[in-house]
């Protein structure tokens, strides 16, 4: 006799007795079907020892059985219950390291941890939560009150907190980074907060606008919502002042990009007690380098920054502001290449044969389009420059400093893409308002957890849970008795999970 395994039409592994004689198999006993390694090496093992045995006992030391484990009556091996238990742990273990256990409910937990393993509808995550073998799920009812509860217990502020005291815990935050994202829906009509706005993405459908406030490193502190044609400039403030408002935080610097570049911002940043690194519309750079284009033209040093100050504002509003500006040869070659495709684009609709459109470097002649050569030698001029406004001053932070942590800022941009392609933040199918903003605490919240996970790692949060995934927990019935195997981690399974054990003092 031996063991013979076939694959079955749902994909599992049978594993059987089987004789053969004169040529012929016959199928002696069915011990089970397998839907993991584990499995398959457990029920394996069963069968070799009922052959050594003469279907007499065999030998169960390598299988534990669960803790309170019922038994059955008699019967051949069957899996009854298959879960991903190592992923699930380690998800619940990070959550619980960044504080978010603080928000005291499960099933937001649970919400949680299903957008970082399969992010997905909300009816189809009853689905992953089957698919996972998590215990205690709740079903799709137990969800959407758990959506309402989130909204209307404003479960995002006990979340913000957790996030800036586990961000604050190995000292004070000094720096932190903001920037806008839209969020679009599969909608046709507007409403109060779903608007058609300015959309990078040229679309035109509803959405609404996403401030994201982080840390240097992209780890989230701070989230909100605003309407989709809401201007980029009045976002800033609101934010700052509910984190603000939060955590009391007086001494900090923000640092954002040239959308949030206007005198009423700056002033109202300033009067708020921060200190601010945004970034500059370069076409002030003539004006401002007036001195260094007159002796220098336009040569400048790989890597030098030179500095100006300039008036912004008007009346009482006017506050001089230092300006820092940064030349890099690799930043002038990727300029020189936009340039030349954009006077590339401006001359087809000169000649005719492009249409146009809002184009650079595109001026009316005699009522017919033209290059403008004048703008285009200005822009060459500038190429490799870039600009930062502040208020810190030069004996605090040199030119150099400025640029270093405004180059952070791409921080921001990273964690608004995870949580547009990991965790599928869009497109968004709610419609209340309310749900739209318990949506995003759970993107909020895994966004956390993601960032929190890549930083213990250095894993991506892709290849986590694609590595941990499949180590399955199985439940196997033998005999009236329930019996556990589990998958052994490989190499690289093995070694996310030695980066994130507890670690002992020698």
């Amino acid at each position: 006799m031996f063991v013979r395994k076939v694959r079955t039409a749902s994909g599992a592994t049978a594993v059987q007795i089987a004789h053969t004689r004169r040529g012929v198999q016959t199928i002696v006993e069915h011990i089970g079907s397998a839907h993991s390694d584990a499995a398959l090496a457990a029920l394996v093992q069963v069968a070799k020892a009922k052959i050594q045995g003469g279907q007499g006992a065999f030998d169960l030391d390598a299988l534990t059985p669960p803790a309170g484990a019922a038994r059955s009556v008699g019967g051949s091996p069957v899996i009854v219950a298959s879960r991903s238990r190592v992923l699930w742990d380690v998800l619940s273990e990070a959550y619980e390291r960044v504080g978010f256990g603080a928000v005291g409910d499960e099933a937001f937990r649970h919400l949680v941890l299903a957008r970082l393993i399969e992010p997905t509808s909300k009816a189809d995550t009853v689905r992953v939560f089957g698919e996972l073998g998590v215990p205690g799920a709740p079903s799709l009812r137990t969800i959407w009150r758990t959506l309402a509860k989130c909204a209307k217990e404003d479960w995002r502020d006990a979340a913000c907190r957790a996030a800036y005291a586990h961000a604050t815990a190995g000292g004070a935050v000094a720096l932190v980074m903001y920037d806008l994202t839209t969020l679009y829906f599969e909608a046709e009509n507007e409403d109060a907060l779903r608007k058609v706005g300015m959309s990078k993405e040229r679309r035109v459908d509803p959405q609404i606008t996403v401030g994201l406030l982080v840390t240097p490193t992209g780890f989230p502190l701070e989230i909100h919502c605003f309407e989709g044609n809401k201007a980029e400039t009045r976002t800033l403030i609101p934010v700052l002042e509910a984190f603000q408002g939060r955590h009391g935080v007086r001494d900090l610097v923000v640092v954002a990009d040239a959308g949030m570049l206007s005198a009423a911002n700056l002033n109202a940043l300033e009067d708020a007690g921060f200190r601010f690194i945004v970034g500059s519309r370069i076409t002030k750079a003539p004006y401002d380098l007036a001195e260094h284009f007159q002796a220098h033209g336009d040569h400048f040093e790989d890597g030098s920054t030179l500095e100006s100050a300039r008036v912004m504002g008007a009346g009482k509003a006017a506050r001089e502001r230092r300006v820092v500006y940064h030349y890099s040869f690799t930043r002038k070659k990727r300029d020189n290449y936009t340039l030349n495709k954009q006077i590339e684009r401006a001359e087809h609709i000169a000649d005719g044969t492009r249409p146009a459109k809002k184009d650079r470097f595109v001026k009316l002649e005699d009522a017919k389009p033209g290059v403008d050569w004048a703008l285009v030698e200005r822009a060459r001029k500038l190429l490799g420059l870039k600009g930062y406004v502040t208020n810190i001053p030069a004996d605090t932070l040199d030119g150099h400093g400025v640029v270093a942590a405004y180059h952070d800022l791409y921080q921001v941009e990273r964690s608004f893409r995870m949580a547009k392609s990991d965790l599928k933040a869009r497109p968004m199918f709610h419609h209340e308002r309310d749900s739209i903003e318990a949506h995003l605490t759970v993107v909020f919240c895994a966004l956390a957890i993601a960032r929190h996970l890549q930083e213990a790692t250095g894993a991506s949060i892709q290849k986590i849970i694609r590595t941990l995934r499949p180590l399955r927990t199985d439940t196997i019935e033998i005999s009236g008795q329930l019996l556990e195997a589990t998958t052994p981690p490989g190499p690289d399974a093995q070694e996310i999970l030695d980066s994130l054990a507890p670690k002992t003092a020698h």
